[in-house]
């Protein structure tokens, strides 16, 4: 078991953020200790935890990461990663042409001083 200042050295979470999680029901302690409150995460708290930090990295949202949470055989897990794929996708076709413009709007300048 682990306090919540460990579990946070070893996952990277801040403790504000588990106590988020904790608040929104996203990760919540193994058990938090009657007589001083302190909490306490186990080790499959920590895979939990290592999962939530990946999801977030790759642009989860917190429902997002709840509706992976609950559904805990994961089956959803990889229509959600097939999504945020092709949201990435077409930000990034969205970019590449206003890199396009940028270029355009260069050159049409370039034209009017020469």
């Amino acid at each position: 078991m682990y306090k919540i200042s460990k579990f946070s050295e070893i996952t990277g979470l801040s403790k504000e953020t588990l106590r988020y999680y904790a608040e929104v029901k996203l990760l919540e302690p193994a058990c938090i200790h009657p007589d001083n409150g302190y909490r306490y995460y186990d080790d499959g708290s920590y895979f939990l935890a290592i999962l939530l930090v990946k999801l977030r990295s790759l642009g989860f949202t917190i429902q997002e990461m709840i509706a992976v949470m609950e559904d805990e055989s994961f089956e959803n897990l990889e229509k959600l990663l097939k999504q945020k794929r092709t949201k990435i996708n077409k930000q990034i076709e969205d970019l590449i042409l206003k890199m396009e413009e940028i270029d355009d709007f260069l050159l049409s300048g370039k034209g009017e001083i020469e």
